[in-house]
């Protein structure tokens, strides 16, 4: 007895995910519509303010370190040990004043630290050290 083999009575075997994909672009689209009005759920009166002018930012005080370790106030070479001298004045008629320090990269860590503890001896307490990203 001979079997005849016919390939049309097989069984489809894969799964078509065609419906699946559209109902979850749907559900997406919903989510994507809905999503902002979820921000405001809870109805607050919001008190109305009046926008005020802010207060102007003075320039920062520039303290450098040139790659042969001398230190400069601004523009203006300044030798380590009158240095707080010199920032004491200015932070006393600012109290708020915030010291940018500009380091060579080739300078010594230990130079850097002195100049941050010089100005620290000094009173200040915004300091920021400036790099180049």
């Amino acid at each position: 007895m001979a079997f005849s083999s016919n390939d049309r009575d097989e069984v489809l075997a894969e799964i078509n995910i065609t419906p699946l994909v559209d109902v979850m672009l749907v559900l997406l689209v919903a989510f994507i519509v809905t999503a902002p009005l979820l921000n405001n759920v809870v109805p607050v009166q919001l008190p109305k303010t009046v926008a005020t002018a802010r207060p102007e930012q003075k320039p920062p005080l520039v303290l450098t370190v040139d790659a042969q370790g001398r230190w400069y106030k601004e523009r203006q070479e300044v030798a380590p040990a009158a240095l707080a001298q010199l920032v004491k004045p200015l932070l006393a008629a600012d109290p708020a004043l915030v010291v940018q320090v500009r380091a060579d990269d080739s300078v010594r860590y230990g130079l850097v630290a002195k100049l941050l503890a010089e100005v620290g001896h000094a009173g200040v307490s915004h300091v920021a050290v400036v790099t180049e990203p």
